[in-house]
C-alpha cells in the first residue's frame, strides 16, 4: 500500500456515488467507474453505488465511512446530496453545500462574481414572453443562451440571429425552468483545474468547429487541449489567480474547475465553474494533473483526502 493511502486509512469504506437520475447520468458513469477502479488499484476498500437504485436509504445501508461524490448535475452537484450527507454525519469528497448549490446556478454565480467585482460577461434571465428584440439590443449577437442549472454544455446554443433566439430559448427550457441570454465573448477558452489549495496547468481548448459542446468533450476526437496553454508566464499566473478568487468566491473547497474565456484584448471573462468536474478519459482535470506530474491514481487518492474538510456552511 503506498504512502499516499495510508493517509487515508481511516476512510474504510470508500463509497463511490455515481449515475443518478440527471440528464449527465451517462459521464457521471463514466466518471465513477473510472474513479472506483482507480482506489482499488490504490489498495483502497471501495464500492461503486448508483444513486438511482436504491436512492439515500441504499446509501446508507453500505455504511461508508467516505462518500467520493462523481454525481454531476441536478441531484449530485447541486447541494442536494452534499446536505444530505451533512445530516447523516458521512463525510465526502468536494465542496459544501452553499458552494454546490451556488456553482450549479449559473446566473446566482454570476452574480457573486459580480458582487466581488470579478469580471463576467453581462447576462439576462429569459422567459417566453422576453422581448427578443430588446435583450439583442442589450448583449448583441452572437450570445449563448443556457439552461441555468444545467452541465455538460447540455441545452446551450450560439444565437447569431434575433430569429433564433426564441427558439434557442424553448430548446434550453426542455433542460431547466429557468434559462439565461450571455454576451458571447469571441476568443480563446481556457479552464483551470484546482486542487485543494494547488492551481494546475492552464488547459487551452481548442475545437474544430467553434462551440466546445457535449459532442466535443465527450466523443470527438478532434477537439485539441493545449497544454502548455501558450500564455505568457504573468497571464498564466494572472488566470490562475483570477480562477483561485471566482472559486474562493463561491465558497468552492477541495477540488474544482473553472472554465474562461479571453477576448481579443487579452482580458479574460469567468464563465462557470464546476465543483464535481468530469474524470472520464475526455475529461480537463485529469489531462491538467497529469501535466502536472500527477497520475490519475494520485489525483483520485488526493481527492479522497478532502473527504471531510468542508467549512461549516
Amino acid at each position: 500500500m503506498s504512502a499516499q493511502v495510508s493517509q487515508v486509512d481511516r476512510l474504510a469504506r470508500v463509497v463511490v456515488v455515481y449515475g443518478g437520475m440527471s440528464a449527465e447520468r451517462d459521464v457521471s458513469l463514466k466518471s465513477g467507474t473510472a474513479v472506483l477502479d482507480a482506489l482499488k488499484r490504490e489498495g483502497i476498500q471501495a464500492v461503486g453505488y448508483d444513486l438511482k437504485d436504491n436512492g439515500l436509504v441504499g446509501l446508507e445501508r453500505l455504511a461508508p465511512t467516505a462518500v467520493f461524490v462523481a454525481l454531476h448535475g441536478r441531484g449530485g452537484e447541486d447541494g442536494t446530496l452534499q446536505g444530505a450527507l451533512e445530516l447523516l454525519k458521512i463525510p465526502y469528497t468536494g465542496s459544501g453545500v452553499l458552494a454546490s448549490a451556488l456553482g450549479m446556478d449559473k446566473q446566482r454565480t454570476k452574480q457573486v462574481w459580480h458582487a466581488v467585482g470579478l469580471p463576467t460577461p453581462e447576462s439576462i434571465m429569459l422567459s417566453a414572453e422576453s422581448n427578443w428584440a430588446a435583450v439583442v439590443a442589450q448583449l448583441g449577437l452572437p450570445m449563448m443562451v443556457k439552461p441555468v442549472h444545467e452541465g455538460s454544455t447540455l441545452g446551450i446554443s450560439i444565437v447569431k440571429s434575433q430569429e433564433a433566439l426564441e427558439a434557442a430559448y424553448h430548446a434550453a427550457a426542455q433542460y431547466d425552468a429557468r434559462v439565461m441570454a450571455e454576451r458571447f465573448v469571441v476568443g480563446e477558452e481556457y479552464t483551470v483545474a484546482l486542487l485543494g489549495s494547488k492551481v494546475l496547468p492552464a488547459i487551452r481548448v481548442e475545437v474544430p468547429g467553434g462551440f466546445y459542446d457535449y459532442e466535443a468533450k465527450y466523443v470527438s476526437n478532434t477537439t485539441q487541449y493545449h497544454l502548455p496553454c501558450g500564455l505568457e508566464a504573468p497571464d498564466e499566473q494572472a488566470l490562475a489567480s483570477l480562477c483561485q478568487q471566482a472559486f474562493a468566491a463561491i465558497g468552492g473547497e477541495g477540488w474544482g474547475r473553472v472554465d474562461v474565456m479571453r477576448d481579443a484584448d487579452g482580458k479574460f471573462w469567468l464563465i462557470e465553474v464546476n465543483t464535481v468536474p468530469g474524470m472520464t478519459d475526455h475529461s480537463l482535470v485529469p489531462q491538467a494533473a497529469a501535466h502536472a506530474g500527477i497520475s490519475f491514481d494520485q489525483l483520485v487518492v488526493q481527492i479522497l483526502q478532502t473527504a471531510g474538510q468542508q467549512s461549516a456552511s
